[in-house]
């Protein structure tokens, strides 16, 4: 690996202000130059401006078209008529700061800060199809019932050797050793160690944002490796895993090598997850998915898994959101292909780990690290709520290894987990139908862009063959 050329800067303090006027002091107690005001869009990317702090300050609510969250990963644009038009996609909408996500941008050469915005339209309403807007709808209905959902995250993706033509397969990269990775080393200490500097790195990186991470792993994949984050609020977890994304595709590209959390980046390696735990605890901070008395499981927590269970093939597009995430999702890939759950049984889609009363939580295994943070947690939440607010039962919990039980299935393809999105109407409901029409259009289009290219199997098996 390559060390940097000039040092980016470094010390600063933990992010988050509590209004414009805190935020004032803190930026020009950092001595902050310019700052980048982003809001996330459907796939997860930080769209916006940069703009000086002198700017900023002064400026009420920055303007972007409302096209922002129909723009598909290919940078194209669905057809819009008979959802917004494309008049009215192009209208402003008004994004203004939270002002608790201010930080750093700890790897900028001069001095910047970032800021996550919310979105609105001009008479004031919050723009229904902004992923954290959708988040922030799914936890409001647990605040209405006196309930506070607690996730954690865990982050899996890959270092991989700079890759510019893609027609050529991924590689791993070369460590300090001057070897690149050979064999699987799933929580291979020296493995890490192969590229010490560029986590050395991140994690100074992390801390100058507030970034709380619990544990770095190498996982089973060659130069596979994980990150999970501390427990907390849903919200402020979808955006440390949005700002962590960007934390370390920036670290890796400073030492000459890609981060890539694309589900499935190399055939005969097993995929990236995002892998969510959950819990829900009342007012006091009490878990409810234990009873105060004996410590036992709660018939909540029982309908929260039944949630999952029964909502999950129809949020899948959400959880794994390209044609790509289903590779990972496949018979013999190690991901779970089910809706299945057991105690500590990881083929099963929906896992209990080992923990005592306090800390008994819900793990789903399904999302791929692809997803976007702020829709695949909205997602999972939103099919736990439905559960407990029906009173729906689980199926029995599974001991035995569900790899590839034919019960239980999720969808095969991204355009069959999209239709069921679309004709689900609790998850409509909960998400907001004018998301999940915009997600729809969007995702549509781009399994049509992705049709129209034609692949290596193709070529190799029925050119000549049919």
């Amino acid at each position: 690996m390559k060390s940097k050329s000039k040092r980016p800067q470094t010390g600063f303090s933990k992010r988050g202000a509590a209004d414009v006027s805190e935020a004032a002091g803190w930026l020009a107690e950092q001595n902050i130059e310019e700052i980048e005001c982003m809001v996330p869009d459907l796939a997860g990317v930080a769209r916006g401006k940069i703009m000086p702090v002198r700017k900023f300050l002064t400026t009420a609510a920055m303007n972007l078209p409302l096209s922002i969250f129909y723009q598909t990963i290919t940078g194209d644009f669905p057809d819009l008529e008979g959802i917004v038009g494309t008049v009215q996609s192009d209208t402003d909408i008004f994004l203004r700061p939270d002002f608790r996500t201010l930080a750093a941008v700890p790897w900028a050469t001069d001095p910047t800060a970032q800021i996550i915005h919310d979105a609105f339209h001009p008479d004031g309403r919050p723009v229904e199809e902004s992923p954290r807007q959708v988040l922030r709808r799914v936890i409001s209905l647990y605040h209405e019932k006196g309930w506070k959902p607690v996730i954690a995250p865990e982050l899996e993706f890959y270092l991989v050797e700079k890759n510019i033509d893609p027609d050529y397969a991924l590689k791993p990269p070369v460590g300090r050793s001057g070897r690149p990775e050979t064999g699987r080393q799933g929580y291979s200490i020296s493995a890490v160690n192969e590229f010490d500097g560029l986590f050395e790195d991140m994690y100074e990186y992390s801390e100058a944002q507030g970034l709380e991470i619990d544990t770095l792993i190498h996982e089973s994949g060659v130069a596979q490796m994980e990150i999970n984050l501390r427990h907390g609020d849903p919200l402020e977890l979808a955006d440390q895993v949005f700002m962590f994304k960007r934390t370390i595709k920036e670290t890796a590209l400073e030492h000459d090598i890609y981060a890539t959390f694309m589900a499935k980046p190399m055939a005969m390696e097993p995929g990236s997850a995002m892998h969510i735990h959950q819990s829900i605890v009342d007012g006091s901070g009490r878990n409810l998915f234990s009873d105060p008395k004996t410590g036992e499981p709660t018939d909540l927590f029982f309908s929260f898994i039944a949630g999952q269970q029964t909502y999950m093939p129809a949020a899948v597009s959400l959880l794994a959101p390209y044609v790509n995430s289903y590779r990972r999702l496949s018979k013999g890939s190690g991901a779970p292909v089910n809706t299945h759950w057991g105690f500590d049984n990881r083929t099963a889609g929906l896992r209990v780990p080992p923990s005592d009363a306090d800390n008994r939580r819900l793990e789903n295994r399904l999302p791929s690290s692809d997803a976007n943070p702020y829709l695949a947690i909205a997602a999972v939440l939103a099919c736990g709520y439905l559960g407990m607010v029906e009173g729906l039962k689980p199926s029995a919990p599974v001991d035995t290894d569900v790899s590839n039980d034919p019960s239980a299935e999720l969808p095969y393809s991204l355009i069959q987990s999209v239709i069921k999105l679309e004709r689900s109407e609790a998850l409509n409901a909960i998400l907001g139908p004018a998301f999940v029409t915009a997600y729809a259009r969007v995702k549509h289009h781009e399994y049509e862009t992705f049709m129209r290219t034609i692949s290596p199997w193709e070529r190799e098996f029925l050119l000549l063959n049919v």
